[in-house]
């Protein structure tokens, strides 16, 4: 996609986040990358979600120097503050090619199961499908450095999601928007888990059997095929 379209896209994430209860007020951050220029898109702090447009977002490099307008492909420039977490946002960029769109939530049943520091147990097909295993808890973490970010990659998955004890969760995928699906989906299994355990212990799949979910959502699913 165009850098016009990409700064669309991270802008529409972030509402979406908003429509689908995953962020309250200005809580909550999205980012996309372009990896041709190498600059990133990200919600500006303390904005609230309602009122964001796109030409809020602000302009970063992977270091996190705000871009000058001539640099930028759309040349839209924000005069505002990138969100405070956008060292995480980089770090991953910069440890993982493939990610190309960052979701950061504090979505409220995903988010209890980081304060009690648990992993959400694979117990779903559909969690097999999005996330292949469980969906782990990163030990807390406080927000000095590169700490929060260097602890989502030493405990991560296979999978797009990751919980931070005590604080809440990352996504991340090729797209904006596929790190909103699975922003969507931790909540849901989150809920659903929950759920379950109100009526009787909820234990994760076999790994045979998750393996197998997971392989075929991968490889069959959709339009993979055409």
């Amino acid at each position: 996609m165009t850098f016009a379209q990409l700064r669309d896209r991270v802008c529409t994430v972030m509402h979406d986040l908003h429509r689908h209860g995953l962020t309250v007020m200005h809580s909550g951050n999205a980012s996309g990358i372009d990896r041709e220029s190498g600059l990133v898109l990200i919600k500006p702090s303390g904005v609230d979600i309602a009122t964001l447009r796109p030409d809020a977002l602000v302009v970063v490099d992977l270091t996190g120097t705000i871009v000058a307008a001539h640099r930028v492909p759309d040349g839209v420039v924000s005069v505002l503050r990138p969100s405070v977490d956008l060292g995480h946002h980089l770090g991953l960029y910069r440890a993982d090619p493939a990610i190309g769109g960052v979701v950061h939530t504090h979505s409220p049943y995903a988010t209890a199961w980081a304060t009690a520091g648990r992993a959400i147990p694979c117990a779903l097909t559909a969690m097999a499908d999005t996330f292949g295993g469980d969906i782990p808890c990163a030990p807390y973490s406080d927000n000095a450095g590169t700490n929060i970010v260097d602890s989502i990659l030493r405990h991560r998955s296979r999978g797009p999601a990751i919980l931070l004890e005590r604080h809440g969760v990352f996504t991340f995928a090729a797209t904006p928007d596929a790190a909103l699906k699975a922003a969507v989906m931790a909540e849901a299994a989150a809920h659903i888990v929950h759920l379950s355990a109100a009526i009787a212990p909820v234990t994760a799949m076999p790994p045979a059997e998750i393996e197998k979910w997971w392989h075929r959502y991968q490889t069959e699913y959709g339009q993979k095929n055409q």
